[in-house]
């Protein structure tokens, strides 16, 4: 599949099964968890269509200039394949296996500058390759030790543009229709900051764990409601006594 928009002539081509993966260790032990719990919430809270795909640390590629590139974001949001899941355990090529991704999120863990790279000789940086190439709509760069999250947004023109917070420090992913943001709490023995998803009326997409706190919370409130009840009636029920009434049973 030929791609003709971009400057770049970009085929879109399922990667071979002889290429060679970059065997990249994970930066650190904070990617894996910020990304599990990204789309912990997602699928809990119903917004993980059966279709979509949230590769973690994955290849995207593409073949650009008749080269083969790939770029493996530490999170991604993917709204529907049209492949079985089976074609795309190596790698993911969009248009051709589905859509482009809605999303891409970077974890800064060193000062490389790597995610911020605009590079376009081969191979080409990963700011460059999600703008110029792939042109997905939202690019994501999240500082775990600080909490800053740095959002793109791809514009008419073809280029990144940094977007502001609104007021509650959240950035409306229209692709999505939930805000994203930074949430500072723990999970996992990890204090610190997580990237968070809301709904449009605010709602926070709620984690496992924090689903069943606040039922176990609610049923605690249900106990102690019955409980007032029973002690009112039960001092409801000897003031009539007192006064030489029997209730009836």
């Amino acid at each position: 599949m030929l791609a003709t928009a971009s400057p770049y002539t970009i085929t879109w081509e399922k990667l071979p099964d002889d290429f060679v993966l970059p065997d990249d260790p994970v930066d650190n032990i904070n990617q894996p968890t910020l990304a599990a719990a990204l789309t912990e919430s997602l699928q809990l809270a119903g917004k993980l269509p059966a279709t979509a795909l949230t590769p973690t640390n994955y290849g995207i590629c593409a073949k650009v200039n008749d080269r083969f590139v790939v770029k493996a974001p530490d999170w991604a949001f993917i709204p529907h394949i049209t492949v079985d899941r089976a074609e795309v355990f190596r790698s993911y090529t969009p248009h051709l296996q589905g859509e482009i991704p809605a999303i891409v999120l970077e974890f800064l863990s060193d000062t490389d500058g790597t995610e911020y790279s605009v590079k376009e000789t081969y191979p080409p940086g990963k700011y460059f390759y999600y703008e110029q190439i792939l042109q997905v709509p939202n690019y994501g760069i999240f500082e775990p030790v600080t909490g800053q999250l740095e959002l793109y947004r791809l514009q008419e023109s073809g280029q990144y543009k940094l977007t502001a917070p609104d007021e509650e420090g959240r950035f409306w992913i229209p692709e999505m229709q939930l805000f994203l943001g930074v949430w500072q709490g723990s999970r996992e023995n990890r204090p610190g900051y997580w990237l968070r998803w809301w709904d449009e009326q605010g709602n926070l997409l709620l984690w496992g764990t924090e689903r069943v706190a606040l039922e176990q919370q609610r049923t605690e409130q249900e106990r102690q409601r019955a409980e007032q009840e029973r002690q009112r009636a039960d001092r409801l029920l000897a003031q009539l006594r007192a006064a030489g009434i029997e209730p009836e049973d």
